[in-house]
């Protein structure tokens, strides 16, 4: 354990990293030189949400719902009540006339519903008997309602007072990334639902359209803009939908194998499992879409239409959660335990031939690795760059299940080993500690 904290891993065999994708100590481009254990849970940590700017919440197995101050590291709450793990939990902002207060939303095995408040620790209302554990949850501000998905969709007011329930046909058990709403619409699944909020607040739902297109089950869904979201399938389908017309924009089929005729775009590299082509998460900030795919990343432009970059072996194990940082930079964990950077770049140019002089005839160093068989698929695809690892955070023995982003605050991520990590800026920590001595030594008069 001591040497996953302090940065270092033992050989994982035939599992190990490659070495192109080993960083190394020197990372330049990585911030997050600094970091802090937080304990308190003792159990698996799968959720982190964000309360405000300096305050986010963990939950997990263990049912406990923690507070942190990410600025201190402090815990600040424990919300304890649940007696069976918490299998979602969400913001909910409790407004009356003149404040809006966050709240917190959380669901358990124990088929109960909680609404919390996150500065006392209360538990403001609960929710109990429920006729299955719920998986989802999806608050809709607009309407002043929240939803909660298992095998049955419940519909419920801010007064915690449920509308509506909807049984779940064919066995559908509702996950946290397949439930999305558009406008007033709700997408289930492969299903969109119209949702009617009537003068006498009586709701209701019914079925408008199906997506058929997918030929597997889908496993992510991603409002990408006003006018677009996404949708990735268990197969490597990643399809693109206008959120008016409900039409298809655009197809990828993401199989990582050799490259066959499709009338799809279709990226293909050495055969995998079927469960390696699965995508299991998705990401946008309007502009580009970042899909796990396995243990690979891949990023699309949605309004070129275009591939950007991907890497097929982008961690160990199947990647878990990602980020867009910006427009050239993405972040991913995984179930390798890892927390990675990368920068999205211009690939080289091509190396000179062999006949170009006496040291056309050698390679050296990690360009003879790079030169491999991915970049013999840029041909294919015009315009393509590379994802570079820029920073490998290493912290965790176990998986790491998902972060948040405090942007310059910092970062935490989650993980199976029952801890929650705080990343920090060392630059920006330095100069912080530096000048809080500084103003000691001027109250003291000196040293």
């Amino acid at each position: 354990m001591l040497r996953w904290i302090l940065g270092g891993r033992e050989a994982q065999g035939s599992l190990e990293k490659s070495p192109v994708l080993c960083i190394g100590e020197e990372q330049p481009k990585n911030c997050f030189t600094e970091l802090q254990v937080l304990k308190g849970h003792f159990d698996i940590v799968r959720f982190l949400v964000q309360i405000d700017d300096f305050r986010c919440a963990s939950a997990g197995d263990d049912g406990l719902v923690l507070i942190w101050n990410i600025e201190t590291g402090e815990r600040l709450q424990e919300l304890r009540g649940h007696s069976q793990q918490i299998t979602a939990i969400t913001t909910f902002v409790c407004r009356s006339d003149v404040t809006a207060h966050p709240s917190l939303i959380t669901a358990s095995s124990d088929r109960t519903l909680s609404l919390w408040d996150p500065d006392t620790a209360n538990r403001i209302q609960t929710i109990s008997d429920l006729q299955s554990s719920v998986k989802c949850l999806l608050v809709l501000e607009r309407l002043s309602l929240w939803v909660s998905g298992g095998e049955e969709l419940c519909v419920w007011n801010k007064d915690f007072q449920l509308r509506l329930t909807k049984p779940m046909c064919n066995n559908v058990l509702l996950q946290q990334t397949n439930l999305k709403c558009f406008d007033l619409n709700l997408l289930i699944v492969a299903v969109i639902h119209r949702l009617t909020l009537s003068t006498d607040s009586s709701v209701s739902v019914s079925e408008i359209h199906r997506l058929s297109e997918h030929q597997d089950q889908i496993r992510a869904l991603i409002s990408v803009n006003d006018g677009l979201f996404a949708s990735g399938s268990h197969a490597g389908e990643l399809i693109l939908w206008d959120s008016i017309s409900w039409t298809t924009q655009a197809t990828m089929h993401i199989l990582w194998e050799e490259s066959q005729a499709s009338t799809q775009t279709e990226i293909r590299l050495g055969a995998q499992k079927p469960s390696e082509m699965s995508i299991q998460h998705l990401s946008t900030n309007g502009k580009l879409l970042l899909a796990a795919v396995g243990s690979g990343l891949y990023v699309y432009n949605v309004v070129s239409r275009t591939v950007v970059a991907y890497r097929k072996a982008a961690h160990d194990s199947n990647v878990l959660h990602t980020t867009l940082l910006s427009d050239s930079e993405v972040m991913s964990c995984s179930e390798d335990g890892s927390v990675r950077m990368w920068e999205i770049q211009d690939l080289p140019l091509p190396a000179e031939p062999a006949s170009a002089g006496f040291f056309g005839m050698w390679t050296f160093g990690r360009s003879s690795k790079q030169s491999g068989p991915q970049s013999k698929k840029v041909v294919d695809i015009p315009n393509l760059r590379t994802l570079e690892l820029t920073g490998d955070l290493i912290g965790h023995s176990g998986a790491v299940q998902m972060f948040i982003s405090f942007k310059e605050k910092g970062l935490v991520t989650c993980s199976t080993d029952h801890l929650l990590i705080l990343w920090k800026n060392g630059d920006t920590q330095s100069r912080l500690r530096s000048l809080a001595l500084f103003h000691k030594l001027e109250e003291n008069g000196g040293l």
